[in-house]
């Protein structure tokens, strides 16, 4: 039997207990193994009982069982939720609101552009609860983010920012259904601080990831959200390595998007997510890397370029949300929608194992 939940002090210590929403998922779960093997001692959330309670037996961990339609309950005690239970779009708003109506702060993992957007519309009555709205406290946005905050100080007045991202070609089950949404839809950018939609595939640009000059395509990632509440940069554009997978990926976009509304296409599509594994192995995550790069341009055309090198995006996204989450239980905590860098700073990031910074040559 999972253990009989223990007092708030004696379990988390002075700063009050946490809860992991979606404890079961893929990376859900790997926050909770690494957490109880560092003796964190997470409360388990989600909404499968005999998968939590499976869980809660293997790490000596309690569990409560919650929808995020009704998450009230599962909230009583608890100081901070870390929410891992994509797609955020369909859940990120329900458990942020809850987390208001309780006083308690929120971090998720997600990227997802619409469900960080819909977080910043809370601001003003975060700040009114004191409660603290942190989006993406994983790879998606933490090494981005940290690092865009670190090369717009290199430079006066800076105008334009763009991001280039290697190393995803692992994906979960539930990045695949996050992804799934965004088929058929339009890429966006951020120009004079306004978003803009493009045609999916039409924006490409280079970027050195450590290898020479290597094209990327254009995406709306949820920098066109934290890096503009971050730096203020008033033109921002997010770009993936193109990978067979992402041209594969955006050929099937151009060619078949528009039957993104269809009931078959969307069928199709959550069939197609759910029959991936939960995640890669372990096997397949040794030894990767992923890395960012960050440029910075500002009126007069100079060029500021600084490049960030991470473990794996899964095993840093763990040690990422720890590090979240002890910083807001020690009282580290700000009130309001916030970003990572603007909260902790761009030095943040470099303070994780295994990650590495370097300034590159500027234009």
């Amino acid at each position: 039997m999972s253990k009989v939940e223990q007092p708030i002090e004696q379990a988390n210590g002075a700063g009050g207990a946490w809860l992991l929403y979606g404890a079961t998922g893929f990376t859900g779960g790997l926050i909770a193994r690494e957490a109880a093997r560092r003796g964190l001692a997470p409360i388990l959330a989600g909404r499968n009982p005999e998968r939590l309670e499976a869980l809660g037996d293997e790490l000596g961990l309690s569990h409560r069982v919650a929808t995020v339609a009704e998450l009230a309950p599962a909230l009583a005690g608890v100081a901070v939720v870390l929410h891992a239970a994509g797609p955020y779009a369909d859940t990120a708003g329900a458990v942020a609101d809850a987390c208001l109506r309780a006083g308690v702060h929120y971090l998720d993992l997600s990227g997802e552009l619409p469900a960080i957007l819909a977080l910043a519309e809370r601001d003003g009555r975060a700040r009114e609860r004191g409660v603290m709205l942190l989006p993406g406290a994983g790879f998606d946005v933490v090494a981005s983010n940290c690092l865009s905050a670190h090369v717009a100080r290199r430079v006066r007045g800076p105008r334009r920012l763009y991001i280039g991202i290697a190393g995803l070609e692992l994906i979960s089950r539930g990045s695949a259904r996050s992804t799934a949404l965004e088929f058929g839809q339009p890429v966006q950018i951020r120009r004079g601080g306004d978003l803009r939609a493009f045609p999916a595939g039409s924006l490409s640009r280079s970027f050195d990831y450590g290898r020479g000059p290597s094209p990327s395509v254009v995406v709306s990632w949820a920098d066109l959200a934290c890096g503009w509440y971050t730096t203020g940069i008033p033109d921002i554009e997010v770009y993936v390595e193109e990978t067979a997978a992402v041209r594969w990926l955006r050929t099937l976009n151009q060619g078949f998007g528009w039957a993104r509304e269809l009931p078959v296409m969307r069928a199709w599509l959550d069939v197609g997510a759910s029959l991936l594994p939960p995640g890669p192995s372990p096997e397949e995550r040794a030894g990767r890397r992923a890395v960012v790069v960050a440029e910075v341009e500002d009126e007069a055309g100079r060029v500021a370029r600084s490049r960030l090198e991470t473990p794996e995006v899964y095993g840093f996204t763990v040690e990422t949300t720890l590090a979240l989450v002890d910083r807001i239980l020690h009282g580290d905590v700000e009130p309001g929608f916030q970003t990572p860098a603007r909260v902790y700073g761009p030095d943040l990031v470099t303070a994780l194992p295994g990650v590495t910074r370097e300034d590159l040559a500027d234009g």
